[in-house]
């Protein structure tokens, strides 16, 4: 009687695992046809449509690709459903690569890349913070920006010699904080010999520009 009930009971567990791994590639098989299905159905969007909605499709892509990957140890035909994978894939990368070569490239305002001139790609934007400006690095921003407008000082516009005195003044102000958070002397005193130098050279030369525009307009 002892040794029916024992087996019963290894039957039981048996039947427990079975059923559970049963789930797991189930749910294994379900995230592959998933993964498959959304790639199908984005190929089925016109490219008008993707174009516009790139960004979330590309999003829904990599968490189903994902799912579907990581599935794979639960399923039984796992070198079918690899292959199944991998043909999406490459479905996919056809739609990428045609979304790639059809978005417009955007090409920044003279303003902005005036900026980035001066500054770095991309580290001034719009809402012109400089909190990524600190003390260890102030110097090193001063002499990018000084230098870079006395090399270009002959091409510039009255336009752009005025967003280069609104880029100057601002970036005095943030050195008016970075001087509380630890500033040294020895690069406050480079900085003030920079300034020193640069002030009297963009004022001359926007007055210069400003003349220059007036006479171009009078002819």
């Amino acid at each position: 009687m002892k040794s029916t009930k024992w087996l019963l009971g290894v039957a039981l567990i048996a039947l427990g695992f079975t059923s559970c791994k049963d789930e797991k590639e189930a749910q294994a098989e379900k995230a592959v046809d998933t993964y498959v299905v959304y790639v199908d159905s984005v190929e089925k969007v016109s490219n008008e449509e993707a174009q516009k909605n790139w960004e979330g499709i590309d999003a829904v892509y990599q968490l189903r690709m994902n799912e579907a990957e990581a599935n794979l140890a639960n399923l039984k035909d796992s070198i079918k459903a690899k292959e199944r994978i991998i043909a999406s894939k490459g479905k996919y990368e056809v739609i990428r690569t045609k979304m790639v070569v059809n978005t417009p490239v955007s090409i920044p305002s003279s303003k902005q890349q005036l900026r980035n001139a001066l500054f770095g790609e991309g580290k001034i934007g719009d809402d012109m913070s400089f909190d990524w400006v600190n003390a260890g690095n102030i110097h090193g921003v001063y002499q990018t920006f000084i230098h870079t407008a006395e090399d270009n000082k002959d091409s510039y516009s009255r336009e752009d010699w005025d967003e280069i005195k609104l880029m100057y003044e601002a970036l005095d102000s943030r050195k008016n904080t970075v001087e509380k958070e630890g500033l040294s002397k020895e690069d406050n005193r480079k900085i003030a010999a920079l300034k020193f130098k640069f002030a009297p050279m963009m004022k001359v030369n926007r007055i210069g520009a400003k003349s220059e525009e007036m006479k171009e307009a009078k002819e």
